[in-house]
């Protein structure tokens, strides 16, 4: 399994330019705590190809550096605030990677890109822990079904 295949495609995003407020008007909207930030590439002809992820804006970005600081959240933009280390994984990588590069880097969020190293989802902790909660579900079944499945084979 990679990260592709689990991850969401529905991405909420900003420009760099977007007011704090209308950033948080928008998590409030997708009820996101975080949102990832993309220049646009005017290379490509398709809309939603052309995002290429830059940043991270999260609600702890916006109390921290916004709200205790006493800003006017209507001048600041998510340029401004965004995390600039942005920690992006390929499609291509495996969910134990993914995880092993989340552990390392200290992430939560990992905006997934494609093979142009333009937006195609994201993936979070939670996502992966439901991924993983389900395998071990599945394992859980297998344990639980085996003493029956001896029973019968066994008569």
């Amino acid at each position: 399994m990679n990260i592709g295949d689990i991850c969401n495609r529905e991405v909420v995003f900003v420009n760099r330019d977007v007011t704090v407020h209308a950033a948080c008007r928008l998590m409030r909207h997708y009820h996101v705590g975080s949102l990832v930030v993309v220049d646009t590439a005017n290379d490509d002809p398709a809309p939603r190809a052309r995002h290429v992820p830059v940043g991270m804006l999260t609600d702890r970005d916006i109390v921290i550096e916004v709200d205790a600081m006493e800003l006017d959240a209507r001048v600041i933009t998510a340029g401004d605030i965004m995390s600039n280390d942005l920690v992006v994984a390929p499609e291509s990588l495996s969910l134990t990677e993914a995880i092993d590069l989340m552990r390392f880097k200290g992430v939560r969020r990992l905006p997934v890109v494609n093979a142009d190293n333009r937006l195609a989802g994201i993936v979070t902790v939670d996502d992966m822990l439901v991924v993983l909660a389900e395998a071990f579900s599945n394992i859980a079944h297998v344990v639980s079904r085996e003493p029956s499945r001896e029973k019968r084979t066994r008569r």
